[in-house]
């Protein structure tokens, strides 16, 4: 009985939530290094990563997606830092978008949200994880976004086409957050049509389905060449400065 309470507890509190970390780029932006591999702030990013994700009270466990040669460094890793919500490292697949899937596919059966987080973005917040978890949960699909602050040019060879209007502009950050059988059933059809996506929220979008944004923070970024990794240390510095 208590067992089964404390289950129930849960599932009141909040749904069942499954965070799948795709961390199989190959970094060739980053020289061909292992970008999740590398030291921020002595520390690996990935292991920032799974660290914030871990301490999040709103999900329950993790899927962490890598290439077939990092499997072992990365198993290393989680075992090493000893997270007590990772569940499985598994193998990605030929894309991004395969990649996910795969780990969407190893959740545990009771999984009723699932936030897809990069992992070389090793300075999410609380904050921004708590508001876009629960506002997944009420919605079936949310991201966290920053208002963009640079006006940005459409343009065709060089040549400008259009100067959209920086209002209506925003940059979508991860975790996004989804009910699990929609971004399952999405990403399986954006799969099978071969759609080019850049992010999972398309694949939700592709369907006609709504995604609600929530803030994001400017230090939740995803460190993808050395001036990410500069910039991510020098945030390190800052806040402990603060």
């Amino acid at each position: 009985m208590g067992l089964r309470r404390k289950k129930k507890e849960r599932e009141q509190a909040h749904p069942y939530c499954a965070a799948v970390v795709p961390a199989a780029g190959l970094g060739t932006r980053m020289g061909g290094e292992d970008k999740v591999l590398l030291t921020l702030g002595g520390v690996p990013v990935l292991a920032r990563t799974l660290r914030a994700l871990d301490n999040c009270p709103l999900i329950d466990e993790l899927i962490v997606v890598t290439r077939e040669e990092l499997i072992v460094p990365v198993g290393r890793l989680c075992q090493e830092y000893a997270y007590a919500k990772v569940r499985k490292v598994v193998l990605g697949g030929e894309s991004r978008t395969a990649s996910v899937l795969a780990g969407i596919c190893e959740v545990s059966r009771e999984t009723a949200l699932i936030a897809i987080h990069d992992g070389a973005r090793p300075l999410v917040s609380p904050s921004v994880l708590e508001q876009v978890l629960q506002k997944g949960a009420e919605t079936g699909a949310a991201a966290p976004a920053v208002p963009l602050k640079d006006t940005v040019k459409r343009a065709e060879n060089g040549i400008v086409r259009e100067t959209p209007a920086r209002e209506s502009l925003f940059a979508v950050q991860t975790p996004q957050v989804f009910e699990a059988g929609l971004i399952k059933a999405a990403l399986t059809r954006a799969l099978e049509d071969g759609a080019p996506l850049t992010d999972d929220c398309a694949a939700v979008e592709r369907l006609g389905m709504t995604v609600h944004l929530t803030a994001g923070d400017e230090r939740n970024i995803k460190i993808t060449t050395p001036v990410d990794l500069a910039v991510g240390t020098a945030l390190l510095d800052w806040e402990e400065d603060a």
